[in-house]
């Protein structure tokens, strides 16, 4: 995932900041309590004013987009404005039977009684974006939030700062700040806000900086959920649509010029299909970008120069095959494509969040899968093969967050999916009903009967034991 600055500070560090925020806070916190959010009705309500305010902002949001990282129309649509469409769409389909009690079993030794699960908002919560995609990626979090009943306050990227006045502005004119409140700022602000004594923090970025958001949020036990990021690994198998899987792969891997969470980070093909692969790939990306993809509407640039210094500095250009070139001042980096690479190069040690992509070969798929292994859990994984075999081992053989068979990146937006990480990647789950359960507490309660189970109670004797021993075994 993308970074966001986030300093470490001392107790006298940032006072003005961090008071101004310690009040939102106990605004917000209040809010809650006073139990404004808890009816269904204000929930959908809510979800409604906020996509009426999406439509009003739609043709800016587009262009802010366009402006901070030269997001083509159609792509920031599909991927940004439309999912938030669709994702207020499917929860305010639902949002009633969910936030009904549930009910569950109850054991017998609770005969007569009745057992419940209530969903109940946290309170104030704090969702912190990245740049990538930096409209739907706080947008999508508040929506969860919103639906489980709580306050949040939205903390944009300032990498992208023409989306986050958007998102300001908007927000501002549509919801009380007593309940959403947009604010924006670097790192002062940022971790301000992360040393507040919230109810829970989303957060979505980098894992340097995700260890930094959880070792704040543990000073108050603020509850986090982290989306962060890794080396997502994409395996071709030999019996496979050659033609199917270069399309896919190059697609998902330089969307957003590359700068997606989970985009493939790196192809592991079977050796006999390597050079053919590759052969495929780069006719793709000439087919989507053509000859210049620096000329290219639909091809988009790196979303700062520090960014672009970084991705350069991972460049073998003995190994470029495909791409490779760029240039520091229109923050462009062609589709590139290295070769022959091994596990040991620069480009192999970090996730690249960016428009390289690797191709490592193997011989024996049970070699390539404990390389994976030995390597942090990846937020995503992506296999193509038309082998059910291989399918199953390699679903059982790997941790990752989530993926497909035969596809990249099109799991995310399901909303019948949970979407996170696992380890390194991330905890917690969002994105549609996941969002709503990510947003609220599961309080248990048993609803005892009159019926008094009189042998639990002292004085204990051998007969209360015995009666005991055939309930509970």
């Amino acid at each position: 995932m993308s970074e966001t600055e986030v300093p470490t500070r001392t107790p006298s560090q940032d006072q003005p900041v961090a008071a101004s925020v310690a009040e939102i806070v106990r605004a917000q916190q209040q809010f809650v309590q006073s139990g404004a959010t808890r009816p269904v009705e204000f929930r959908l309500r809510q979800l409604e004013r906020l996509k009426a305010a999406i439509t009003r902002y739609e043709m800016r949001i587009l262009e802010a987009l366009q402006r901070d990282l030269r997001k083509p129309e159609l792509e920031g649509y599909s991927t940004e404005v439309g999912y938030a469409y669709d994702s207020i769409g499917y929860v305010m389909k639902r949002l009633r039977q969910w936030v009904k009690p549930e009910r569950v079993r109850t054991p017998i030794t609770h005969v007569g009684s009745r057992s419940y699960i209530y969903r109940e908002p946290y309170g104030s919560t704090l969702i912190i974006g990245p740049f990538n995609y930096p409209f739907m990626l706080v947008i999508d979090p508040l929506i969860g939030a919103i639906s489980a009943g709580n306050a949040a306050i939205v903390k944009p990227s300032e990498f992208t700062p023409h989306v986050s006045g958007v998102i300001a502005e908007m927000l501002g004119e549509t919801f009380d700040p007593e309940y959403i409140r947009v604010m924006e700022g670097g790192q002062e602000v940022t971790s301000a806000l992360i040393h507040a004594p919230l109810d829970l923090i989303f957060f979505t970025g980098s894992i340097q900086v995700g260890k930094i958001v959880m070792a704040a949020a543990a000073e108050h036990l603020v509850p986090v959920v982290l989306e962060l990021g890794g080396k997502s690994p994409c395996i071709v198998d030999r019996e496979v649509d050659l033609e199917l899987a270069a399309q896919r792969i190059v697609w998902g891997k330089f969307l957003n010029t590359g700068q997606t969470c989970v985009a493939p980070d790196y192809v592991l093909v079977h050796e006999s299909v390597r050079a053919e692969l590759i052969a495929k790939m780069k006719a793709q990306i000439t087919a989507f970008y053509g000859e210049d993809p620096q000329r290219s509407p639909d091809y988009g640039r790196i979303v700062n120069e520090r960014h672009w210094n970084r991705l350069m500095g991972l460049l073998d250009p003995s190994k470029v095959a495909v791409g490779g070139t760029g240039e520091r001042e229109d923050l462009y980096l062609a589709p590139t494509i290295m070769d022959n690479v091994s596990w040991e190069d620069k480009v192999m040690q970090e996730e690249i969040f960016g428009p390289i992509l690797p191709v490592l070969e193997y011989r024996e798929l049970d070699a390539a899968l404990r390389n994976i292994r030995e390597h942090p859990k990846p937020l995503a994984l992506y296999l193509f093969t038309s082998n059910s075999a291989t399918e199953q081992k390699v679903m059982e053989s790997v941790s990752f967050g989530g993926g497909c068979v035969n596809d990249t990146i099109m799991h995310l937006v399901s909303p019948y999916l949970p979407f996170g990480g696992v380890g390194s990647s991330g905890m917690g789950a969002y994105h549609g009903r996941y969002s709503f359960e990510t947003f609220s507490h599961r309080k248990s309660v048993l609803k005892k009967s009159r019926i008094n189970l009189s042998f639990i109670y002292p004085p204990y004797t051998a007969g209360k034991l015995k009666l005991i021993r055939r309930f509970i075994k």
